[in-house]
């Protein structure tokens, strides 16, 4: 992978012994945690698949805490660099101490997905540990285009295209990863902010007279929501450009991706309700309208499931 360093430093690794079931149970829990909206519109997949979904969030998510969660740049390399160690041995088929490696490398594996893919992800995981400010919309996309495009292309095979699909459904998958991520920074401005970094582009900052210390203001002015509601046009153009991607999958898929689409989509909602003031608050999709774009899907999911376990096998 060419991700890989040469040498990479050794990094404290966790206990021995981790099952096949008990890595993917690991993932399922991570992505329980913290991802829920996405969770629970998984919860509308066959349940065949929904295991290999929560190991790709899992994955992506504990590579993404090891970004964050360490005091030291020096440190998260350290840890970065061994993970990238681990699932290089993973995928050659060593056995590996770590509770994620398990499953994400044999979801990949029984999906043929792109190492190209995850070589992506893990370089921008390694821009988090030394990039905090990205200067123009083109630039923030590059970034996301390893920490959000391919997490949607490497979900593809999972929710496997229709036949002959498969090529004209990658785009739309890169940009609802493209959409989700946005939606997540628009949202997430005083978080991202708390940890040093800055996700709108410093050339929309300046477009609209904002400073990054009115980000830190506890309320948004006119100008910050000027901003907001800018990015929020902005997702939503990406949202447009995914939504015909949805068709050209299975139909047991569909009404999951629908839903996510629809919980994400939600949030930015939320903001415009709130006046597009992301900074008195998290935005978030209220419990009864999570269970109600659930419900809504529900049923297709189920007639596509029992639609499937009723092909015939020649």
């Amino acid at each position: 992978m060419t991700s890989t360093p040469s040498t990479p430093p050794a990094a404290p690794a966790p206990p021995l012994g981790t099952t096949l079931t008990a890595s993917y149970e690991r993932c399922r829990r991570l992505h329980a945690a913290h991802g829920r909206s996405y969770y629970l519109a998984t919860r509308l997949l066959p349940p065949w698949k929904r295991p290999h979904v929560h190991a790709l969030y899992g994955f992506a998510r504990y590579a993404d805490e090891i970004v964050d969660s360490f005091d030291m740049t020096g440190d998260r390399a350290v840890a970065l660099d061994g993970l990238i160690s681990r699932l290089v041995a993973a995928l050659s088929g060593e056995a590996v101490s770590d509770p994620v490696l398990p499953a994400f490398t044999h979801t990949v594996r029984a999906f043929d997905i792109a190492l190209g893919d995850v070589d992506a992800f893990l370089a921008s995981m390694r821009a988090d540990l030394t990039v905090s400010r990205y200067e123009t919309y083109d630039d923030l996309l590059g970034y996301m285009e390893g920490s959000a495009a391919v997490i949607g292309t490497m979900m593809l095979p999972l929710l496997e295209p229709l036949p002959g699909a498969a090529g004209a459904a990658r785009e739309p998958a890169r940009q609802l990863g493209l959409a989700f991520q946005l939606t997540n920074f628009i949202r997430d401005v005083v978080e991202d902010l708390a940890r040093g970094r800055v996700y709108l582009p410093l050339s929309d900052l300046d477009k609209f007279g904002v400073r990054e210390a009115d980000l830190a203001a506890g309320r948004a002015g006119p100008a910050v929501r000027e901003l907001v509601a800018f990015e929020i046009d902005r997702a939503r153009e990406h949202y447009r450009l995914a939504e015909p991607g949805i068709a050209l999958l299975a139909p047991s898929s569909r009404p999951c991706v629908r839903a996510a689409y629809e919980l994400y989509g939600g949030i930015l909602d939320e903001v415009e309700a709130a006046g597009h003031d992301v900074l008195g608050g998290r935005a978030r999709v209220p419990r009864r309208r999570k269970a109600a774009i659930f419900a809504r899907h529900l049923l297709a999911a189920s007639a596509a499931g029992r639609a499937e376990r009723r092909t015939e096998v020649p």
